[in-house]
């Protein structure tokens, strides 16, 4: 099948955590056209039910593409890919990549075999997780803890709002906190919206310790999924589209065009 040079790709999240993959994204396909989707009015996902966010995201992502016939999409959200990955891609016609936690490296990179898994509430307890735990980190001991508060520190941080730094400390106390996490040397960031705010996190934590999450992963196979296409010549601005458009979306402005996001659009 024929690509046209300007038909985008589609990145998708609840909120801006997606930004985050799609910044590597960008780097590697710069003058891609992007099509960034955040539902704001289904946001946060981490404390909705599995059953919620299976029914929501495929309807979501089916409008999507029907609106702008992506090339590709990138459900840009740990917690939608655990849950609705599936089910998104037996509903679309076009490739679907997912983002998985970055367990495999962390228990590359680990020395102590102590590594955390931090992420939303949902994300945390899928099977998913302990599915990839136990096939790349088998020798490791793997801790876990979600964090509401987290995800909106980073939605603030991009507001441009101050800051708590309580909440940084207190989302990795509830790692550091467990058994084995004084010997916690690496930290997996499951959540897209927290390596946003991975300087805090450094900033917070008690002793050293590595970040990893699967920004880079994800361009890598969408460079492969996309080799052999045509791209734009130039890079063109790209959209951002919310479900809700408020004064909470219009303050990220500033932040979205720091991405090539100089569009807003409601969908």
């Amino acid at each position: 099948m024929t690509v046209a040079p300007d038909a985008p790709i589609l990145f998708f999240d609840s909120g801006v955590g997606g930004l985050s993959i799609l910044a590597p994204a960008r780097a590697a396909l710069p003058t891609a056209r992007i099509i960034y989707a955040a539902d704001s009015a289904g946001f946060p996902y981490g404390i909705k039910s599995e059953a919620e966010i299976a029914a929501r995201v495929p309807a979501l992502l089916g409008r999507l593409v029907e609106r702008y016939r992506p090339r590709l999409a990138v459900i840009a959200c740990n917690t939608a890919s655990t849950i609705a990955l599936q089910h998104v891609r037996a509903a679309l016609d076009i490739p679907v990549v997912g983002t998985v936690p970055a367990i495999k490296p962390a228990a590359l990179l680990s020395k102590s075999r102590v590594f955390g898994v931090l992420g939303t509430d949902a994300t945390v307890r899928q099977p998913y997780v302990d599915r990839l735990a136990a096939e790349h980190g088998a020798d490791c001991t793997v801790l876990r803890h979600g964090s509401a508060a987290l995800v909106q520190l980073a939605e603030a941080k991009l507001r441009g709002e101050a800051l708590d730094p309580a909440i940084a400390r207190d989302a990795l106390a509830g790692l550091t906190d467990q058994p084995g996490g004084d010997r916690m040397d690496m930290v997996v960031l499951a959540c897209t919206h927290f390596p946003l705010v991975e300087q805090e996190l450094a900033a917070a934590a008690p002793h050293p310790m590595g970040f990893v999450h699967g920004g880079d992963g994800i361009a890598r196979r969408i460079l492969y999924l996309t080799q052999g296409q045509a791209w734009p010549d130039a890079p063109a601005p790209g959209t951002a589209v919310f479900t809700r458009v408020d004064e909470k979306v219009e303050a990220l402005r500033p932040a979205l065009a720091s991405y090539g996001l100089d569009h807003i659009e409601a969908l």
